[in-house]
């Protein structure tokens, strides 16, 4: 069951379904707080680290769900998107600094959640790609972290925002 992504479909179409949602949750939030997003100096690179933590669960999903993939070319897609995602918030973090005033927690509780969604998915990537050390299993605690940390985003950029 570990190393066969059909047994995961019903997950992984929930998944796209809640990924695709809170994406478009993102937006929403973002476009009607644009100005304080923009005033806040760490608020665009947390919005853009929520985007790719989406982007990549929905990603996930997909490549789960196509039919009749072998491990090994799942493996490498899902170790893949989550060296891109990895490789991406660090491009983002060297391309931006530290923006002035933030808090420690500002910056390093984005990092730990694109961490904690990327660095599984490498593993699940790499246990397919051997046969052996859990397969898929790896990816469910990426599907929790990125889902728990796009929500917590999510309300930071439409309620928190605003206080």
């Amino acid at each position: 069951m570990a190393y066969a992504s059909e047994p995961w479909s019903e997950l992984y179409v929930a998944m796209a379904g809640a990924a695709a949602a809170l994406l478009g949750l993102l937006f929403v939030a973002v476009s009607i707080n644009l100005e304080q997003v923009l005033r806040i100096a760490w608020l665009p690179l947390r919005a853009g680290e929520t985007l790719g933590v989406l982007v990549v669960l929905l990603t996930t999903a997909v490549f789960v769900l196509v039919p009749g993939q072998s491990p090994t070319a799942l493996g490498l897609e899902l170790a893949g998107t989550g060296l891109v995602l990895i490789g991406w918030d660090g491009a983002l973090r060297v391309r931006r600094g530290r923006p002035a005033g933030a808090q420690a927690r500002s910056i390093v509780v984005p990092a730990v959640i694109v961490a904690c969604t990327g660095a599984p998915l490498v593993t699940a990537g790499a246990t397919l790609v051997a046969g052996a050390g859990g397969g898929l299993y790896w990816t469910v605690p990426a599907l929790v972290a990125g889902f728990v940390g796009a929500v917590f985003n999510a309300w930071v950029l439409l309620v928190e925002i605003l206080r």
